[in-house]
């Protein structure tokens, strides 16, 4: 079913939400995006909503792995040979896959299945591709992913971290190309997951209800109308649609010409370092998104007030003795954490020197001050009403 989607741009308030959302859009490697927050936040309009906003992508014709018929690489076996024996492959395109992985969905479902009695009887292998193949350069989408059983997203992780979906099956295995964008929502009431599993999702965020009485009616009122005239209030989110599609288009362009200074990596590894995780992934993470945002804010390098954004994303589901429960307590100790690292470094090395796009941010009042996702959302809101301005005048 052609079902119409309640338009991303659309959704009131949620910034960090859908500023997690628009970075893995950008760069698909961050790791994915975990939403935490009770029911009836947006939560799972937000991820399918995300959808409609990414670009085409271009497929070699009839491939149920949406093979990209240029890329060798990114190929699975059937089309590398088809493609290595000098065959043309036919092109199509089609809209990014949106994958919704269901509670009661079985390992064989996920992954594929191999069929044991068929190369048995013939020597030769034959595969059902699963969910993961189906959610190729796309996005995988699992609604509470807590209640999942936890090897089941042990391979969900493991898939999305190395981009390859291995089946193994009586000395017999398959592989194929699975690089997708994982977003996992969940209501923390309902149970959490494991600190191992949690550290996998390269972005946390936590929703909740707004508490101003006029966004909350502005939502009320926008939702009636989208049930009311579905098709009408789609055409009327189509500008601000089209804006933020062609936007993180610009901005995938644009993401590996992004300097990053030694000094803005210095400053993501003490961030790291004061914040007291573990390993190396927080560091990666952390220039990571810091340089998909530069990219959403049309800047070809990176501040520190994007490693200070970037950490509010980064940070929440890694810092150790602190509960997920305690949303307070948390960022409280990551602002000190960016205090800590920001003091570290003089003033006049954090940033490059003052640009034209320097009055698109807003002032921090002290590091990591901001609301997550309030940076983003700020620029764009300027840039919204400068188009407006420029009609106007």
């Amino acid at each position: 079913m052609n079902r119409i989607l309640y338009p991303f741009s659309a959704i009131v308030g949620q910034d960090a939400m859908k500023t997690a959302l628009l970075l893995n859009a950008v760069d698909s490697t961050i790791g994915g995006v975990l939403i935490r927050g009770q029911k009836g936040t947006g939560k799972s309009t937000a991820a399918r909503a995300l959808a409609a906003l990414l670009p085409p992508i271009e497929t070699v014709d009839g491939c149920l792995f949406h093979c990209p018929p240029d890329d060798p690489d990114s190929m699975h076996e059937g089309c590398l040979e088809r493609f290595a024996g000098g065959e043309t492959l036919p092109r199509t395109r089609r809209a990014t896959p949106f994958v919704e992985l269901p509670l009661s969905a079985t390992e064989d479902r996920i992954v594929g299945t191999l069929h044991i009695e068929h190369a048995l009887r013939t020597g030769q292998r034959r595969f059902e591709p699963g969910l993961l193949a189906a959610a190729n350069r796309g996005i995988l989408y699992v609604d509470e992913v807590n209640l999942l059983d936890d090897h089941l997203v042990d391979m969900l992780l493991d898939a999305s971290a190395s981009g390859i979906n291995v089946v193994e099956r009586e000395g017999i295995s398959y592989s194929h190309p699975a690089r997708f964008m994982l977003i996992g929502t969940m209501n923390p009431e309902e149970g959490d997951l494991r600190p191992q599993f949690l550290d996998r999702f390269g972005l946390c965020v936590s929703v909740k209800g707004l508490p101003s009485p006029e966004d909350r009616a502005e939502i009320i009122g926008r939702r009636m109308q989208f049930e009311q005239d579905p098709h009408g209030f789609r055409d009327e989110w189509s500008e601000e649609e089209q804006s933020l599609s062609e936007r993180i288009i610009a901005a995938r362009e644009r993401l590996n010409s992004i300097n990053i200074s030694d000094e803005i990596t210095d400053l993501a590894v003490r961030v790291a370092l004061e914040a007291e995780v573990h390993g190396h992934r927080t560091d990666i993470a952390l220039l990571k998104t810091a340089r998909a945002l530069a990219a959403l804010m049309e800047r070809d390098f990176i501040i520190a007030d994007d490693v200070i954004e970037a950490a509010q994303f980064v940070l929440p589901h890694r810092i150790q003795n602190a509960p997920l429960g305690t949303p307070e307590t948390l960022f409280g100790k990551i602002r000190e954490a960016i205090s800590r690292a920001m003091g570290e470094i003089p003033r006049e090395k954090q940033q490059p020197a003052p640009t034209a796009y320097e009055d698109d941010l807003e002032s921090m009042q002290f590091p990591g001050s901001g609301a997550p996702g309030s940076v983003l959302f700020t620029f764009l809101k300027k840039k919204r009403m400068r188009r407006c301005l420029m009609r106007t005048s």
